[in-house]
């Protein structure tokens, strides 16, 4: 007898530790965030930031201040088809999460019938039936808590998604319109060295008249200013192909983009990106990967629970005047409740290929957690280094511009006095728009670089 009660005792205790294991909650395991982000000057050391109120909080509207900007980001929030269907993924999570939690409710099903029988051709007799049934499947063992448990997150997930694909649409919508005001400032240089380039030819005729200069000298001025002329058709093909991609990511036809200048924008150039664990709070994808890792630790969940019984309540209710052998009337009630246990003893193998799946899905979740905070980390080092390197460029060219524009004009003095070539002044003229177009790309690449790290850190606050 006494062996029979430690067995008992021993029986219970085992699935009392079962119970707890099955109705454990997710936990963050330890990711790897340490050297996250690099530093932009030197080549091994990592960024030793702690400012967790940084540029990677910012909302979108502190960011870019542009008001033309802003509106084209509101209209794309508002019509872009991508974050519509979002919004609706994030509807259909709601739903399912709300049928999660109802599925711990007992289930109720009426189906009454009725029945008209003679015998031999005697009088026909009327019996009917009311029944109310209900089925109730008792959570013993967590396996709808997990289920439940699991659809929370997937709402979370796709709630994240929604945000990720905002942010993508915020800075896809910055990009494109940074990209008009450098295209734009690139035709206004163009413009003007077509003017120059003209001027030039006129001089080269000019002397031509005179018997200062060659034929080929002018013949080389007239291809110089074609040159200038073909780049700006293929500029003003670049700014109508932009415009037309910005008008489909704001939800309209292709039109006309209303816009600013691009000295004019203004941009934060101070930055201070926080350590690695706030990229995991403000990265969306990032946050969707840690809450597909939390579904799979759910699911490991559920196939743990196949392998304890299942009770399911059935009770039922019947109003009828069917008696038996007689026709009762009026009708009575006829009540009763049926309780069933299942137990899994041999399903071939199924139950445990099923938890073998699920943790091997879990292991790849986090593999994809793990590797989506390190690809975090790379996005927001490459952004820094793209604005420093440009911001560097810039500065530099500007000094080149400069001498370029002093070169220019030296070149056209002494060509007057028949101190130079006319191929002096040919090549001045092109290594000045080259350095002048050039940039206009960096301070572009400066203005993307900030897009670009505003991405990358989650897309401000939310």
């Amino acid at each position: 007898m006494k062996i029979k009660n430690i067995f008992l005792i021993g029986a219970v205790a085992v699935t009392f530790t079962a119970c707890k294991s099955l109705y454990g909650t997710y936990e963050r395991p330890d990711v790897n965030t340490s050297g996250l982000v690099r530093d932009v000057v030197s080549t091994s050391d990592t960024l030793a930031v702690a400012d967790t109120t940084s540029f990677g909080n910012l909302e979108w509207r502190s960011v870019f201040t542009d008001p033309q900007l802003q509106q084209l980001i509101e209209t794309a929030l508002q019509n872009n088809p991508d974050l519509l269907n979002a919004a609706l993924n994030v509807q259909m999570a709601e739903a399912q999460l709300k049928a999660s939690k109802l599925a711990f409710l007992p289930q109720f099903t009426f189906a009454p019938n009725g029945t008209i029988a003679s015998w031999d051709g005697n009088s026909p007799t009327k019996t009917y039936q009311l029944p109310i049934q209900a089925s109730w499947n008792v959570d013993l063992f967590g396996n709808l808590l997990s289920q439940k448990r699991s659809a929370q997150v997937a709402l979370i997930a796709t709630k994240d998604y929604q945000t990720v694909v905002k942010c993508n649409i915020i800075s896809g919508v910055a990009n494109m319109y940074y990209t008009l005001l450098m295209l734009d400032r690139q035709m206004e240089l163009l413009d003007d060295m077509t003017t120059l380039t003209k001027d030039t030819w006129d001089l080269m005729q000019l002397q031509m008249n005179l018997g200062r200069a060659r034929s080929t000298s002018v013949q080389s001025a007239e291809a110089n200013y074609y040159s200038v002329q073909t780049q700006a058709v293929d500029m003003k093909r670049q700014i109508r192909e932009v415009e037309n991609s910005l008008s489909l990511l704001l939800g309209q036809p292709a039109q006309t983009i209303a816009r600013g200048k691009l000295a004019d924008q203004s941009l934060p150039s101070e930055f201070s990106t926080g350590i690695g664990i706030q990229l995991l709070a403000n990265r969306a994808d990032v946050h969707a990967a840690e809450m597909q890792l939390a579904q799979c630790f759910y699911g490991v969940e559920t196939a743990r629970s196949r392998f304890y019984p299942s009770l399911t309540i059935s009770p039922s209710g019947v109003f009828t005047n069917s008696g038996g052998m007689g026709i009762v009337n009026p009708g009575k009630w006829l009540l009763s409740a049926v309780g069933s246990l299942v137990q899994p003893i041999f399903m071939r193998g199924q139950l445990t290929a099923g938890l073998r799946v699920a943790e091997a899905q879990y292991q790849q979740a986090y593999n994809t957690w793990q590797n989506a905070v390190l690809s975090a980390g790379s996005e927001v080092s490459n952004a820094l280094v793209q604005y420093n390197s440009s911001d560097e460029k810039s500065r530099l060219e500007a000094h080149q511009i400069e001498v370029l524009e002093k070169n220019v004009a030296d070149t056209k003095l002494l060509f007057s006095s028949s101190g130079s070539s006319y191929l002096e002044i040919i090549t001045a003229q092109q290594a000045l728009l080259n350095a002048q177009l050039s940039k206009v790309a960096d301070d572009f690449a400066k203005m993307q670089a900030v897009v670009n790290l505003y991405q990358a850190l989650g897309g401000g606050a939310k």
